[in-house]
């Protein structure tokens, strides 16, 4: 194998180089995030772009063995935001600079939901004067309800692949879910225009080293122009949860977390890669230490504080106490610590997007 040094030089990188990066610990760790770090500042500048979230449902028809609130996790208080309180959120985000806003919910696919989120959409771009961007991340779709959205004036969506491993997908997901309609949506979201992202879960049960590398490979082929992904945290009451005795240690799921992010900078210089939030729920700096490994996007919770307990995907989630005004001034700070600049009023869309779109 190659010196670590020259392997990070290097333009494009096979599976076993990529393992060997996803390895790396000590001195080559930290050359590692040194070189995402210079190629983040290089190709996409110092600036991290705020999205601020807007968790706006934790009602959701799928039944992911992984997610707290899975269909049948009866024990979660549901609950549904006003149209009302989404705009005032919505609001909050164009009224305090953050460029940004993404639309988040459980996964519901029928024409009251598709109305739904088409009125808010138009009603968003309206009370901002055009000038807030709009991600969703709502799941799967027809091709015809996301050409309505992005007609709506969405122009960003994320919807991830959890793993590129079809075996451990099907691990993940009950009878019903299927790996190639996932793909196919992404398909789709690129097809229509979209700023198409996508992600997975880092130190699943099972998942090996090897898998990770695929998953890279896996966002290098489909020429994703984003990426939300962090550490699997589990859940007590889903079916996965049975599983964390063949689980990686809370640190290894967290520094192999910052590793995915510092090899993906370096595969695909342009995207855009999110700070994940489960990051901070392991380590009170996480989303910092997601920056300076190549990171240059952040999602401020902006839902309301009374119902953030209840979009509990996993456990021990940050900042379920704060209301938005007080994730504003800590974020500030923090980013000001990771040497990081902020880009009030800008969308900071993914130059990869515009690159591929002009081939």
């Amino acid at each position: 194998m190659k010196n670590f040094s020259k392997l990070l030089d290097q333009a494009d990188f096979t599976k076993a180089e990529i393992v060997e990066l996803l390895n790396a610990d000590g001195e080559s760790c930290s050359k590692l995030f040194a070189m995402a770090d210079e190629i983040k500042r290089e190709h996409i500048g110092s600036k991290v772009y705020f999205r601020g979230l807007v968790e706006f449902s934790n009602i959701c028809s799928k039944d992911c063995y992984y997610c707290g609130i899975r269909k049948s996790n009866t024990n979660v208080h549901r609950y549904n935001l006003s149209d009302n309180e989404i705009l005032d959120a919505a609001r909050f985000a164009y009224e305090n600079n953050y460029g940004s806003l993404v639309l988040q919910s459980g996964e519901i696919a029928n024409e009251h939901f598709a109305n739904r989120v088409e009125q808010l959409l138009k009603q968003i771009k309206s009370l901002s004067n055009g000038e807030l961007g709009i991600t969703l991340s709502v799941g799967e779709q027809s091709y015809e309800v996301y050409k309505r959205w992005f007609n709506a004036g969405a122009h960003r969506y994320l919807l991830r692949i959890e793993t590129s491993n079809q075996q451990l997908y099907k691990r993940l997901h009950p009878d019903g879910h299927s790996f190639e309609n996932r793909l196919k949506c992404l398909k789709n979201l690129q097809d229509i225009g979209y700023q198409t992202g996508t992600g997975v879960m880092i130190g699943l049960p099972y998942q090996t080293v090897e898998d990770l590398a695929d998953d890279l490979l896996f966002m290098q082929r489909f020429n994703i122009d984003m990426v939300g992904m962090g550490p699997y945290i589990e859940h007590e009451e889903t079916p996965l949860y049975v599983h964390n005795d063949v689980l990686w240690p809370i640190e290894k799921r967290f520094s192999m977390a910052l590793k995915m992010i510092a090899v993906l900078r370096i595969m695909m210089k342009d995207i855009n890669i999110a700070s994940a939030t489960a990051l901070q729920a392991i380590d009170p700096v996480g989303r910092e230490k997601g920056v300076k490994a190549g990171a240059n996007v952040i999602m401020p919770n902006i839902t309301p504080g009374m119902y953030r307990n209840d979009y509990s995907l996993y456990q021990n989630k940050p900042c379920t106490d704060e209301e938005p005004a007080q994730c504003r001034g800590c974020l500030d700070a923090r980013l000001a610590l990771a040497d990081s600049d902020i880009g009030y009023g800008e969308w900071g869309d993914s130059k990869h997007y515009f690159r591929r779109m002009n081939k």
